[in-house]
């Protein structure tokens, strides 16, 4: 009995100072043994050479005669008895796929690999692209072509990523509406982790991104793998410690039977995952993905943002809305966002989507009244937009109930009193983009808030989430100077697709700044905090009732790009003067704090968050915050690891309102004695000694780098 397997075979090593990953074959069958630190020097590695026989396990009895391979798309002829990576039908029969390596180049300057998969008996071919950018973040793309003269039904298709054999635990992101992003984590043993998304959109109760890591993990400490699938619809996530034992993760957009079916000489594309590894931490592993996101960015200011649904709701009037315009000038707001309720027949939620008109009882001459009125006052002027939902007393369904996925039906579900239209369908999108580019063309609109309230029931999750990116495209490319924002009811569809296409993700429905502070901190993992729209609310928050200090407000709303949800025509002088402090503050900063490197920063105890800025030199702004009440007198003190090599730094205490310690008698001396000076060495390894702080509360702590002539 042969008990043999091909010889392994290392096609490429991807690069880079941090980053190392491995490219192999063994029978012509594609996979990546390896993920992890880099493996070698700059200097060594035009020399470095890799030993095959690191990968090659040998073989056990009870099992198969050959080694299986961890095929980067696995496949059950190739004796993979987990999920499959790819699952095709013709004619409705499964077709037992055989994919192997059949030509590979390499382009050394941007360290691509690009492979091609073929099986010549069944007509089908894959083409791999493998990246490892310069931002530290492996990419793996794959287009699958069919090569036949009848159709292919594909009905699976998933990466599969390895991690590393020690990695021991498994976060992940998720929640509801208005407490979206909440980390989880769960042991990884001998056991398999799965995550579904069926809402049609990246969804607030399972993000589209896992993290692996070593035992404990922690922001500063343990190796991580993250692993992200930049898409926008259905998902599936399988964090497999079962199959060979080898732990991976197997990612890809979850296709319901006959979902995708391309025809003869066409193609499928796979959504790209997007990897991370940091031995230093999960902020690291975030750090990697923020900078691959930035890259793909324009670069832009992020204006502080006045958005009108809490203040005024339904209740337009271009008297009332005036007002607030010039309230919103005078605390120092950049833009201002007309949200819901300018469109005809939309004075509640139960009437006039899909019926993109100015609304002429409530707007007579149209938005240029209050349109002018804003931008004489020096802000842009922005508006909110559902596009892909109707309500069925609407105009527009009346004349087109076919346009709605489930419109047809006896009985269709609502969510939020609103269908879903059919963004697969070429007039739809075509009647859509004309009245929403009438409206740009027409208006002077700098901004628009494109919302999405509620998921797909049974649609065709992926013909429609490509043609929300058509639409989205064809906007863009018309109007290259509007800057566009995500929001389903707050962080429902937040993800690197729509990434590409927007600027701004509007982060939860909630302005709680408390639960702010823990969805902010969830999303920070993957998504820069540039990108998150982070708002002032009014003193008590209207989705949870709870009352907090504008300086606790402010301070959570920093870190994200600030704005305000706020009826301003109610402020008192004192908080309209500390509204306008907040403001300029933030202006002053908000460079620093969009192109720094962010860091949530380890503590051990739990009722303190901070979290913050820093820049090679060491300069820096953080927050601290008391999330709630503890059971000692004294926490532990402040140490900031990454400023231990900054030298001497200025240590400033800033507050964003008034001051709000607990129970002091004699407050630490750093802060009786700021501005002071202190060694980045002592920051990082001795650290500050806290202060105790009243729950929900934060103070600010700026480090800048002491200039010796």
């Amino acid at each position: 009995m042969n008990l043999m397997s091909g010889a392994i075979r290392v096609i490429d090593h991807l690069w880079n100072e941090h980053t190392s990953v491995i490219v192999a074959a063994r029978d012509d069958i594609l996979f990546i043994p390896y993920i992890g630190p880099s493996l070698c020097s700059a200097d060594e590695f035009d020399t470095f050479r890799i030993d095959s026989s690191f990968f090659a396990r040998g073989i056990v009895g009870g099992g198969l005669d050959i080694e299986v391979t961890p095929a980067l798309i696995p496949l059950p002829s190739q004796a993979w008895t987990g999920t499959p990576g790819l699952e095709v039908f013709r004619d409705g029969t499964l077709v037992p796929l055989d994919l192997r390596l059949t030509a590979t180049s390499w382009d050394k300057e941007i360290d691509e690999l690009f492979c091609v998969l073929t099986d010549a008996t069944h007509n089908v071919s894959v083409d791999v692209l493998l990246s490892l950018k310069e931002t530290n973040v492996f990419t793996i793309d794959a287009t699958v072509k069919n090569l036949s003269d009848g159709t292919l039904a594909i009905s699976t298709a998933h990466f599969n990523v390895p991690v590393g054999d020690h990695a021991a635990e498994v976060m992940t992101l998720g929640g509801r509406h208005a407490m979206e992003a909440v980390q989880q984590r769960t042991p990884w043993e001998r056991a398999r982790i799965s995550l579904e998304n069926r809402s049609g959109r990246t969804s607030h109760e399972q993000l589209g991104v896992v993290f692996a890591g070593t035992s404990g993990f922690t922001e500063q400490t343990g190796g991580v793998w993250g692993v992200h699938l930049a898409w926008s619809g259905n998902f599936r996530i399988m964090c497999d410690g079962v199959t060979d034992t080898r732990k991976t993760i197997q990612i890809g957009e979850l296709l319901q039977p006959n979902e995708v079916v391309v025809p003869p000489a066409e193609s499928y594309a796979f959504p790209r995952a997007v990897v991370s590894y940091s031995r230093n931490g999960l902020s690291e592993c975030s750090q990697n993905f923020h900078e691959y996101i930035r890259s793909r960015q324009p670069h832009i200011q992020r204006p502080v943002v006045l958005n009108t649904w809490e203040a005024v709701y339904f209740n337009h009037d271009l008297e009332t809305l005036s007002s607030l315009a010039t309230a919103a000038a005078e605390v120092g707001i950049e833009r201002f966002v007309l949200d819901d309720g300018w469109f005809n027949g939309r004075r509640n939620d139960t009437a006039g989507l899909g019926d993109w008109y100015v609304d002429e009882s409530v707007w007579p001459q149209g938005l240029n009244p209050i349109i002018s009125h804003v931008r004489s006052l020096g802000m842009e002027f922005g508006l909110w937009f559902e596009p892909e939902m109707v309500n069925p007393n609407s105009e527009l369904f009346r004349a087109h109930p076919e346009w709605a996925l489930d419109g047809a039906l006896a009985h269709p579900i609502l969510g939020r009193n609103q269908l879903v239209l059919d963004l697969s369908r070429a007039d739809v999108r075509e009647y859509l983009f004309q009245r929403i580019d009438a409206l740009l063309s027409e208006y002077e609109i700098a901004y628009v808030k494109w919302d999405h309230n509620r998921p797909l029931i049974g649609g065709a999750s992926h013909q429609q989430t490509q043609g929300f990116y058509a639409l989205l495209d064809q906007l863009n490319q018309c109007h290259p100077n509007v800057q566009f924002e995500s929001c389903a009811s707050g962080g429902g569809r937040i993800d690197f697709g729509v990434a590409d296409r927007v600027n701004r993700f509007w982060a939860s429905d909630s302005i709680d700044a408390l639960d702010r502070l823990e969805i902010q901190k969830g999303l920070s993992t993957f998504i820069p905090i540039e990108m998150l729209g982070s708002h002032i609310g009014s003193p008590t928050c209207h989705t949870t009732g709870r009352k907090h200090a504008l300086s606790f407000r402010a301070a959570t709303a920093l870190f994200g790009w600030l704005g305000v949800e706020w009826n301003l025509l109610n402020l008192t002088d004192k908080e309209k003067n500390a509204l306008t402090s907040a403001i300029v503050f933030y202006k002053q900063n908000r460079a620093f704090l969009h192109s720094e490197t962010f860091a949530r920063v380890d503590h051990p105890d739990t009722s303190i968050d901070i979290r913050g800025v820093y820049s090679p030199c060491g300069d820096g702004l953080f927050s601290v915050t008391r999330l709630h009440s503890g059971p000692s007198n004294h926490s532990a003190p402040l140490r900031f690891p990454m400023l231990k090599d900054a030298g001497e730094l200025t240590v400033e205490v800033i507050h964003l309102g008034a001051p709000r310690w607990a129970l002091h008698r004699a407050l630490p001396q750093w802060i009786t004695d700021s501005p002071t000076t202190m060694s980045g060495t002592l920051l990082a390894n001795v650290g500050l000694p806290m202060p105790s702080l009243l729950p929900e509360s934060s103070f600010l702590l700026r480090f800048s780098q002491v200039m010796h002539s």
